[in-house]
């Protein structure tokens, strides 16, 4: 089996990052993004988990994360995975959108996997033009491309866009975590402020969010961490400033969720600017 490589490239006329996993044998655990994921399978077969939906995905295969959406993934097989995809926060969506609708909002995937999908030599031929760093229109004009047709076949219709009300409880714990994710926050703090008692606020949040209150703190910490690292933050200030106890501690959280040290991000967007 050959070394692993993970090579990301953060694309500042698109403001869009594009991963490339290969080799990879890692599990990912139930976590969620902040902003829109488009991928697809080069080799290799995953399970896939999302929305409590189950798949098994392999080479050809398109997947569509709406940000929030909770999600995990592991081999199927012996055999490692190679991967592609562009991750895109919702201001650049918003913006692509409007320019090919007319209207200002933010679309949502209708499904998350397209099995066997035409677009993936669209997104392939996109992702390529990202990490090889062209600097021409064509690239522009292939992602506006893509998206107009992921408009057209795999998202909900404008008016059935708008998000459903959050149970308020919930709702307000999940605001909570995310207003004082750098703090310490007890399961009792949540308990109180939701008025279920420790057990139920468990069972209700994990139906209702799909992810468990805890791992909800960690990605939103991870999803902070992030944001600072880009903008140049060191990873040890990162972990202070995001609620982690140590770097070590944040280092090993970042690599689960992300794929890569901290240290790894933060060059990207330094070596960006450079």
């Amino acid at each position: 089996m050959g070394l692993e490589e993970r090579t990301v490239c953060f694309d500042r006329d698109l403001e869009i990052e594009a991963y490339r996993f290969k080799g990879v044998m890692q599990k990912f655990p139930n976590h969620f993004h902040e902003y829109y994921v488009i991928g697809y399978i080069e080799s290799g077969k995953r399970r896939l988990s999302c929305r409590n939906n189950e798949y098994t995905i392999g080479t050809g295969d398109l997947v569509l994360f709406n940000p929030m959406d909770n999600h995990t993934c592991e081999q199927a097989d012996q055999n490692p995975l190679d991967y592609r995809c562009i991750n895109i926060k919702t201001e650049v969506m918003k913006r692509a959108v409007h320019e090919i609708t007319g209207r200002e909002y933010l679309p949502q995937f209708s499904q998350t996997v397209a099995f066997n999908c035409e677009l993936v030599s669209l997104l392939c031929e996109l992702h390529q033009a990202i990490m090889e760093e062209q600097t021409d229109f064509k690239k522009e004009e292939t992602f506006l491309f893509l998206i107009e047709q992921l408009l057209d076949e795999y998202t909900l219709p404008y008016a059935e866009t708008k998000a459903c009300d959050l149970k308020s409880e919930i709702k307000e714990v999940c605001s909570y975590i995310e207003e004082h994710y750098a703090e310490h926050i007890t399961l009792d703090n949540l308990s109180q402020l939701s008025k279920m008692n420790k057990y139920s606020l468990l069972r209700s949040f994990t139906r209702i969010m799909g992810i468990t209150p805890y791992r909800y703190l960690e990605t939103v910490r991870i999803n902070e961490a992030k944001k600072l690292l880009e903008n140049g933050v060191e990873p040890i200030d990162a972990a202070m400033e995001t609620g982690f106890v140590d770097q070590s501690h944040f280092s090993n959280f970042f690599k689960e969720f992300i794929g890569l040290t901290p240290k790894q991000y933060k060059n990207i967007f330094t070596n960006n600017k450079d």
